[in-house]
């Protein structure tokens, strides 16, 4: 009887000790797009501290809700910054926090697709016109801020309407890419970040589409007011040279770029 007590005690202590550990980790939410960045530059962080980060990654508008309604994040790295300011301008916020990068779109496909990728959007214009363009893929632009630009686009190019039967909506844009190079699309506007990461290319094809044809995508970060030691730590160390050469190689402009 004792001993079975003792081992009660034991689990119950473990566990707890478990649970002290768990919520000791800082919880941090970024947008999508930044996924493979981050998991890299997070890595040489945890190697050169020791200290653990836990990340989720999705549609900025869907974190500042989350955020609004109490979701225990300490850092918020956001693909536009206006939805730093939204939650700035609500006082849950230590500030305004800090540029970090600049985000770019790509036109991609996968390699069975017809389409033939240039800044224009031709290849996109003909496949549609001769009725071959049947799936599309973007985020969601009601709040991922990539599908807003990609929706921008393609309303500056006079397609947007006529592609509406074909566009596919991704939840965030992490999700958009998978479906654009899954193989059951003709292609998709994306984030340039995700279409250079290895996961991505050796799946398709992708082009950098020029800057000046959309809103620029500046990406902000900031720090909630729950933000703890460890927390404020990475989020500095997110300022370095080091962690800005992990963005600078997905090819995200950096601050000092612009």
């Amino acid at each position: 009887m004792i001993v079975w007590i003792c081992r009660s005690v034991l689990v119950l202590v473990l566990a707890w000790t478990s649970l002290l550990q768990a919520a000791e980790i800082p919880n941090i939410a970024a947008a999508a797009n930044i996924k493979f960045a981050m998991e890299q530059i997070v890595k040489n962080y945890q190697q050169q501290t020791g200290q653990q980060l836990r990340v989720s990654y999705g549609s900025s508008g869907n974190f500042v809700a989350q955020i609004k309604h109490g979701a225990p994040f300490q850092l918020f790295l956001s693909a536009d910054e206006k939805y730093v300011e939204a939650l700035s301008s609500s006082g849950i916020t230590a500030d305004n926090g800090v540029i970090y990068a600049y985000g770019r779109l790509a036109l991609v496909a996968p390699n069975n697709s017809p389409l033939t990728l240039d800044e224009k959007l031709d290849g996109v214009a003909k496949l549609l016109h001769d009725g071959q363009l049947k799936r599309f893929a973007i985020a969601n632009p009601e709040h991922a801020p990539y599908g807003e630009r990609a929706r921008q686009l393609l309303q500056q190019k006079g397609l947007w309407q006529a592609m509406q039967s074909s566009i596919v909506y991704g939840e965030n844009v992490s999700q958009a890419a998978q479906f654009a190079l899954s193989g059951s699309t003709q292609g998709g506007i994306v984030a340039l970040s995700l279409a250079m990461a290895p996961q991505f290319r050796e799946r398709g094809r992708y082009l950098a589409l020029p800057v000046e044809q959309y809103t620029p995508l500046t990406q902000r970060m900031v720090l909630l007011n729950s933000a703890g030691e460890v927390t404020k730590d990475f989020y500095h160390y997110l300022q370095s040279k080091p962690a800005r050469a992990v963005f600078s190689s997905f090819g995200f402009a950096l601050p000092e770029e612009h």
